[in-house]
C-alpha cells in the first residue's frame, strides 16, 4: 500500500478564510487540539477579495439603524427565502463581532467623531458597512490570522482534501494531498468545520480565484450531506471587462456606495428604469434626488432613506445591465461604465485606494477622471451545505460548515457586506459547537483501510493514465458551457443540454492525463478538481432546471415572473442516492415568529395569495 502519513486532531477546520480562521479560533479558546488545511497559502483567502465592508447594525453613522431592521434587509434581499433563524442572529450577532474584531487590533476607519466609519451598499436601507478603505477582507484575514497564530493551531498549507470519512454514520476524518510535494495524508478528527468558501470557478467569467472549485460543497454531499439552494448563484453586477486579461475581478460595490452611477453607451442613468415594485419606496426617482442623498451621506447628514438606484441589490444591477446589453445600449466591451469621477480626486483615492490603483494599473484608466467598464461576473453562490442554525452542524453529525460553503443566511439573494459578517459570526459558532462535539467523544474512530485504499488509488490515477486528454482543456470547456448554458438567463433547453453535457465532460475527466510526476503538477491537480467542478455544477443546473420560476439569483428566462404562492415558499435540498445518482427534493423553514414576521414588509410576503 502507497504511504501515508496519519495525524489525529480533536478539530480539523478545512478553509482558511474568514470563516475557518473564526472557527480555529474559537475552537482552540476551548482547548481544543485544531488542525487547520488551507488549499493555498495561509493569508490568501477569497475573504481578502471582500472590499466594500462587513455589515452591522452598528447604528454609528444613522442612529435609526438596529438589528431589527438589518434582519428585514436581510430577509427582503434573500427574497424570504433565507432561513430567518440564521438572518436574525446575524444580525444580532454582528454588531458584537465587529467590535471583537477591533479588540483584537482591527483597524477600521472612523467617523470625525472617532467611531467605526460605515458606509451604504446595495439593499441595506443605512449605511451600515464597517470597512477599512476598499480592503475591508484584507484586514479582516491580517486581524484573524494575528489572533489565530497564538492559539496553538497546527497549520497544513498547500493541501487539498480529496475525501471526508465517517464511521458509523459520524464523521471520522479527512485525506489530503500535499500540492508541493505530492505526500499524501490522513486526518483523524472528531470534528471537522468545512469552511471552503463557493464554487464560482465553474464560470468562464467570475471574480473567484484558482482555488474556487467547489470542493467542499462536493465533499458533503459525497458523504450523503444535504446541499440546498443551489439554483441560487449571485452574478456580481461589477466586475472588470477590459482588457480581457483581467475580465471577472470584482470592482467593489463600495464604488455605488461612494456615489458611482451606471450609465449605457447612450450616457443614460439607466438604473432609473429598472426599480422593481417592491422597492419603489426606498429609490429616489430622479437624479437629483439621488445626488442630493451622496451629498447628504457625504455630509454626515442624512434625512432621506430614498437611495440612489445603484444601491438595488445585485441580482437586480446585473439583470439590468444585461438587459441594457440585450438591447444595443452596452459600452463599448459588452458592459456598462460606472463612473465616480464626478467627486473630489482625492476623496476618491482615500475611500477607494484599491480600485484606483487596480484600474490605473490593469486597464490605464484614472477612476477620478473617467468611467470605468464594467460587466456581471459569477461571484458567490447562496446554495451550501444545509446546517443547523444554531449549531452549524450539518445532517451528518460531526460534520459542522460556515461561511460561503453553508446555505440559510441569504435565501435567493445575498445583500453585499453580509458575507463578511456572515464569517465571523457562524464562524464563531462552528468553532465553539465543533469543539463541545469533539470533546464528548473519546478517542478516535477507526477509518476502514478500504476507504483509504480506495482514495489514495483514485488519487493517483491520473499520474498513471496516458495518451488521456489535457485535464486543462475539459476545464476550459465546462466553463465555457457553464457560462453560456447555466448563466445568469437560463431556459429549460440549455439546462437540458448543459446536464447533458455534464455526463459527457464526466466521461472526458475519467480520462485525462496528468503527466510527470506528484511534485509540482499543476496538471495533476486540476484533474483532480475535475470531479467536484462537475458535481457542483450539476447540482447548481439540476435545480436551476426544476425551479420554474425567477428570483434572486435565478432567473429563468421562459418563466420571468416570480412564483411566490408555490416557489417562494420553499428550498431545494440536493442528495446523493445509494445509486450514485443525485436526487433533488423541497423543504421549508419553521414558520417565523409572529414578532419577527412584525419587521418584515407585509406587501412582499405576498400571503394574500395562499
Amino acid at each position: 500500500m502507497t504511504e501515508y502519513e496519519t495525524h489525529e486532531h480533536d478539530v480539523v477546520v478545512i478553509g482558511a478564510g474568514g470563516a475557518g480562521l473564526r472557527a480555529a479560533i474559537e475552537a482552540s479558546a476551548a482547548g481544543a487540539n485544531v488542525a487547520m488545511i488551507c488549499k493555498s497559502m495561509l493569508g490568501k483567502a477569497h475573504t481578502v477579495m471582500a472590499e466594500g465592508g462587513a455589515a452591522a447594525a452598528l447604528a454609528n453613522k444613522d442612529h435609526r439603524d438596529s438589528w431589527q431592521t438589518h434582519f428585514r434587509d436581510t430577509m427582503k434581499g434573500g427574497k424570504y427565502l433565507g432561513d430567518w433563524r440564521m438572518a436574525q442572529i446575524h444580525a444580532q450577532q454582528a454588531p458584537d463581532r465587529i467590535r471583537e474584531l477591533e479588540q483584537w487590533g482591527a483597524v477600521f476607519d472612523r467617523t470625525p467623531k472617532g467611531l467605526t466609519s460605515q458606509r451604504n451598499f446595495g439593499g441595506h436601507t443605512y449605511p451600515r458597512l464597517a470597512h477599512i478603505g476598499d480592503a475591508t477582507g484584507l484586514e479582516l484575514i491580517r486581524t484573524l490570522q494575528q489572533k489565530g497564530i497564538h492559539t496553538g493551531m497546527e497549520v497544513f498549507m498547500e493541501y487539498t482534501v480529496r475525501r471526508l470519512f465517517t464511521t458509523n454514520g459520524r464523521i471520522s476524518g479527512c485525506f489530503a494531498y500535499n500540492r508541493t510535494d505530492g505526500s499524501l495524508h490522513l486526518f483523524k478528527a472528531k470534528t471537522i468545520v468545512l469552511a471552503t468558501g463557493g464554487i464560482t470557478r465553474c464560470w468562464e467569467v467570475c471574480s473567484g480565484s484558482w482555488e474556487y472549485t467547489g470542493e467542499g460543497h462536493a465533499l458533503a454531499y459525497w458523504i450523503g450531506a444535504e446541499i440546498g439552494d443551489m439554483e441560487f448563484v449571485q452574478f456580481h453586477p461589477t466586475g472588470m471587462i477590459w482588457p480581457p486579461s483581467v475580465k471577472g475581478i470584482l470592482v467593489t460595490e463600495g464604488v455605488r456606495g461612494e456615489g458611482g452611477m451606471l450609465t449605457n453607451s447612450k450616457g443614460d442613468r439607466f438604473m432609473f428604469d429598472y426599480v422593481p415594485e417592491m422597492y419603489r419606496d426606498e429609490f429616489a426617482d430622479t437624479e437629483e434626488e439621488a445626488l442630493a442623498w451622496v451629498d447628504e451621506v457625504v455630509s454626515g447628514k442624512l434625512a432621506t432613506k430614498r437611495r440612489p438606484p445603484e444601491l438595488l441589490t445585485r441580482d437586480v444591477v446585473a439583470k439590468a445591465i444585461n438587459s441594457e446589453r440585450d438591447s444595443g445600449r452596452a459600452s463599448e466591451h459588452g458592459g456598462a461604465y460606472l463612473d465616480i469621477s464626478w467627486r473630489d480626486p482625492e476623496e476618491v483615492k482615500k475611500k477607494l485606494p484599491g480600485m484606483y490603483h487596480q484600474f490605473m494599473e490593469l486597464a490605464a484608466v484614472d477612476i477620478t477622471k473617467q468611467p470605468m467598464e464594467v460587466g456581471p461576473t459569477a461571484h458567490y453562490v447562496m446554495g451550501g451545505v444545509k446546517v443547523d442554525p444554531f449549531s452549524q452542524e450539518s445532517t451528518i453529525p460531526g460534520l459542522f460548515a460556515a461561511g460561503e460553503a453553508a446555505t440559510g443566511l441569504h435565501g435567493a439573494n445575498r445583500l453585499g457586506g453580509n458575507s463578511l459578517s456572515d464569517l465571523i459570526v457562524f464562524g464563531k459558532i462552528a468553532g465553539e459547537q465543533a469543539s463541545i462535539a469533539a470533546s464528548e467523544i473519546d478517542g478516535f474512530l477507526d477509518i476502514d483501510n478500504s476507504e483509504i485504499e480506495s482514495v489514495i488509488a483514485e488519487t493517483l490515477a491520473p499520474l498513471d493514465r496516458t495518451n488521456g486528454e489535457n485535464p486543462a482543456k475539459v476545464v476550459e470547456d465546462l466553463r465555457e458551457m457553464m457560462q453560456n448554458k447555466v448563466g445568469i438567463i437560463r431556459t429549460k433547453d440549455l439546462l437540458e443540454e448543459a446536464l447533458d453535457d455534464l455526463d459527457k465532460l464526466e466521461k472526458r475527466a475519467e480520462k485525462t492525463s496528468a503527466g510527470g510526476g506528484r511534485i509540482y503538477n499543476p496538471g495533476w491537480h486540476q484533474a483532480l478538481e475535475i470531479g467536484a467542478m462537475i458535481d457542483v455544477s450539476r447540482m447548481c443546473t439540476l435545480a436551476a432546471l426544476n425551479r420554474e420560476e425567477s428570483r434572486g439569483g435565478h432567473t429563468r428566462d421562459d418563466f420571468p415572473t416570480p412564483d411566490h404562492k408555490h416557489w417562494g415558499k420553499i428550498n431545494s435540498v440536493i442528495t446523493k442516492q445509494q445509486d450514485g445518482s443525485m436526487s433533488i427534493d423541497y423543504t421549508t423553514y419553521p414558520p417565523i415568529s409572529s414578532e419577527l414576521k412584525g419587521l418584515l414588509d407585509a406587501n412582499d410576503l405576498h400571503e394574500e395569495e395562499e
